[in-house]
C-alpha cells in the first residue's frame, strides 16, 4: 500500500501489519474459502488506483500461497493512527 503520502522505507515496524483470523459464525455467508480484508488509511494516490492495487494484491497472494477460492477486500477509510513508543 506504499504511496507518496506515506513512503515505505522497506522496514516494517510494530503496528504496520496486523494479521487476524476468525472463524465464520453461523450467521456468516460466503462462497469463498478465505476472505482477506486489508485496511489502509485513505490517500489520494491510493484512491486513484485502488482497483489495480487490490488486483495486484490478489495476484501476489495467489502466487505466494497458491490459494484459488479467495477474495481480497480493500478498505481505505479516512483515518488516523497513533502508537506510543
Amino acid at each position: 500500500m506504499e504511496c507518496p503520502e506515506e513512503p515505505y522505507d522497506g522496514e516494517l515496524q510494530p503496528g504496520d501489519v496486523e494479521i487476524r483470523f476468525r472463524p465464520l459464525s453461523p450467521l456468516d455467508r460466503s462462497g469463498l474459502t478465505v476472505v482477506i480484508e486489508i485496511k489502509s488509511k485513505w490517500s489520494a494516490s491510493r484512491e486513484a488506483n485502488r482497483q489495480e492495487r487490490v488486483d495486484a494484491l490478489h495476484a501476489d497472494i495467489r502466487a505466494a500461497t497458491r490459494l484459488v477460492d479467495f477474495g481480497v477486500y480493500l478498505s481505505l477509510p479516512s483515518a488516523a493512527w497513533s502508537q506510543g513508543d
